[in-house]
């Protein structure tokens, strides 16, 4: 293994950056069948809500918010995680203090194999 292989979470150099949304971007890291990405939301921030055909999982890190999925709200706080199938809509709104999740996705998302803005 090289040293390409290792990262840090809070090591905001490193990854693919991506801007999803105002207040809420992501640094990502894609494998051969699945990939991570690091996504840090601003106090009171959301994203769009969109789907995609690959599953999802997210593990909220730090802060609080409300996950919005197929149509339902569901708060959530540090340390809790879930699943998303392929093609459910989706969403996040961070808490008051903000949030930081990690997402992990499989197969990886091509759109996110390069910098750009967008959930697409």
């Amino acid at each position: 293994m090289t040293k390409q292989h290792f990262h840090n979470l809070n090591d905001l150099n490193q990854g693919i950056l991506r801007q999803l949304a105002p207040g809420m971007e992501t640094r990502i890291f894609p494998g051969e069948n699945v990939m991570i990405s690091i996504v840090r939301i601003d106090a009171g921030k959301a994203g769009e809500i969109h789907h995609h055909p690959q599953e999802q999982w997210g593990v909220l890190l730090e802060g609080s918010g409300t996950r919005i999925q197929d149509g339902q709200s569901h708060p959530v706080a540090k340390g809790d995680f879930w699943q998303t199938p392929g093609n459910v809509p989706h969403g996040f709104e961070a808490g008051p203090e903000g949030a930081v999740i990690l997402d992990i996705f499989s197969p990886p998302r091509d759109e996110y194999r390069q910098g750009g803005a967008g959930f697409k």
